[in-house]
């Protein structure tokens, strides 16, 4: 028994289980938790031992010619994994779900969740040799705020009233009204410290993180140099690491079983099971929140017909999806964006399934006449565009024309996402179901790709923010899921597992549910063993 809980423990430490799941296992054969916890301790200490040097690349999907370094409008992989190098926030998202200190050392809530103080880590440098400090910090948050940002955080920071210095080395924030998961806000990646919040510059590319850029060729290569000066030792471990754009899938495989890449991201499905016979790779997939939506804009015609959205919703057969698309690699989804991977998920909810009657009572009722127009990329997600196929053959036999428009991977996210009225997209979930809703689906969120905009439900999520007692928290959010299903522009039939492809003279690759590529953080934490 001891030895098997010493080999899950390992487990745990690698992060290929969870804290949680192996607590549970130990509380199964009487083991208790001090002593569990003793074990899982060691398990750490047992677990590979970093491997220092060497050039580590990852070839991933999801760059174009028209990504930036900002942060602020960090909007795809490419772009968010790079940041993951060389920018980091206040706080850190474990892979079990946990908040901790990261460029904050502590937070303190006080007056009811409306005010908190962060204490900032001392000695941290900047790439440019500026330690950070509180007018950093300030500066940074504060670029993220108000009305003439374009700050993907914006839907998060609107309710912060006052941001403030309290000396070098603490901010204090006031909120309009309590949120007991404000910590969980601060590791948003947007919110990523720049020297002088970046108002002169926010595109250098000057953080904290552990390698500082030297190549930064959008839609190319992206390059960062180990960053002699890092405050952190358990993570930055290789002397130089690269992105190398690869938005084909063929050469993005081709290159990782060759070996002139040492990770890959978005392995299609249909192609996983086939690598995972390879004596080299190793297939890392993570269940977690990540969905792919079919996103209709529900403030534009014909979409802003109820009717006609809940026609498309009848229409598709997501058990069909599942299978074919995402070939088991994932779950099925129910038109909002909350699965059981959060906690407070109300699985009552009735799950939403293909219905061609009533596909075709509520098309007719809409009144809608023609085809209606699908844009889509493989730059969306592997198998999106066979997605997009699938679903139309689906929704003509509710006699609903689909007509699919391939559009150019190179710009989707500038020019498709978020822009065109009917789209599908992908999002990597968030920490909390607050977060999600905040960043998504409140009406006044800059990232509000639906324009779904309902007061009574902002209500509701300002009610949960402030609400302790769990039970009632967890009805507050059924309702708003059942919002949104029943009402809102996302059609969401599955959820994705993240699936890498990672060489097997990679280490410490950790499976972490937040997002693929270790939630961006693969270059970091990964070696050349």
């Amino acid at each position: 028994m001891s030895h098997d809980l010493n080999k899950l423990a390992i487990e745990a430490a690698k992060g290929r289980l969870s804290r949680r799941e192996f607590m549970r296992h130990a509380a199964a054969v009487g083991v208790a938790a001090p002593f569990a916890s003793t074990l899982l301790s060691q398990g750490v200490l047992a677990a590979e031992t970093p491997k220092k040097g060497g050039h580590l690349i990852a070839g991933l999907k999801g760059g174009s010619s028209t990504d930036v370094l900002d942060p602020a409008l960090n909007a795809s992989k490419v772009p968010y994994s790079f940041l993951r190098t060389w920018g980091e926030t206040l706080v850190d998202i474990t892979p079990t779900g946990e908040p901790v200190p990261y460029l904050a050392t502590s937070w303190e809530p006080s007056n009811g969740a409306k005010t908190w103080t962060f204490n900032l880590r001392k000695g941290v440098l900047f790439h440019n040799g500026k330690e950070m400090d509180s007018d950093d910090v300030v500066k940074t948050l504060q670029r993220h705020s108000g009305e003439d940002t374009k700050s993907g955080a914006l839907g998060i920071m609107r309710d912060i009233v006052d941001i403030k210095a309290n000396g070098k080395y603490q901010v204090v924030l006031e909120l309009k009204e309590g949120n007991a998961d404000l910590p969980y806000l601060m590791s948003d990646y947007h919110l990523t410290i720049q020297p002088g919040g970046g108002f002169d510059d926010p595109n250098a590319g000057i953080g904290t993180g552990p390698y500082v850029v030297t190549v930064n060729e959008p839609g190319i290569r992206h390059v960062g140099e180990k960053f002699k000066d890092y405050w952190n030792d358990e993570v930055g471990h290789a002397d130089t690491v690269e992105i190398r754009v690869m938005n084909d899938q063929t050469a993005r495989m081709s290159a990782l079983q060759s070996g002139s890449i040492h990770m890959a991201n978005q392995v299609a499905a249909k192609t996983a099971k086939l690598m995972t016979r390879l004596p080299n790779i190793t297939i890392e997939n993570t269940q977690g929140k990540g969905h792919y939506p079919f996103l209709m804009h529900a403030d534009t015609a014909p979409f802003d017909n109820l009717d006609l959205r809940l026609a498309l919703k009848y229409a598709i057969n997501r058990e069909d999806m599942v299978s074919r698309i995402l070939q088991g690699y994932g779950t099925v989804g129910n038109d909002f964006p909350i699965n059981k991977a959060y906690d407070l998920f109300d699985e009552s909810i009735e799950q939403r399934t293909q219905d061609l009657d009533k596909a075709a009572y509520h098309y007719k009722k809409s009144g809608h006449t023609g085809p209606v127009v699908l844009r889509t990329s493989d730059a969306a997600f592997s198998g999106a565009v066979d997605a997009a196929i699938l679903f139309s053959q689906q929704a003509a036999k509710a006699g609903i024309k689909v007509e699919v428009k391939r559009e150019p991977a190179d710009g989707y996210w500038s020019n498709v996402w978020n822009a065109q009225p009917f789209c599908l997209s992908y999002w990597s979930g968030r920490n909390t179901q607050d977060e999600m809703y905040s960043v998504a689906y409140k009406s006044d969120a800059d990232w509000n790709d639906t324009n779904w905009r309902r007061p009574e439900f902002d209500k509701l999520l300002s009610q949960a923010r402030v609400e302790v007692n769990r039970d009632t928290r967890k009805q507050i959010y059924s309702d708003m899921g059942r919002m949104v299903r029943d009402d809102g522009g996302a059609m969401i039939p599955f959820f994705n597992d993240f699936i890498d492809g990672v060489s097997k003279k990679v280490g410490g690759f950790v499976k972490d549910p937040s997002a693929e590529m270790s939630n961006g953080y693969a270059l970091i934490r990964c070696w050349l063993a």
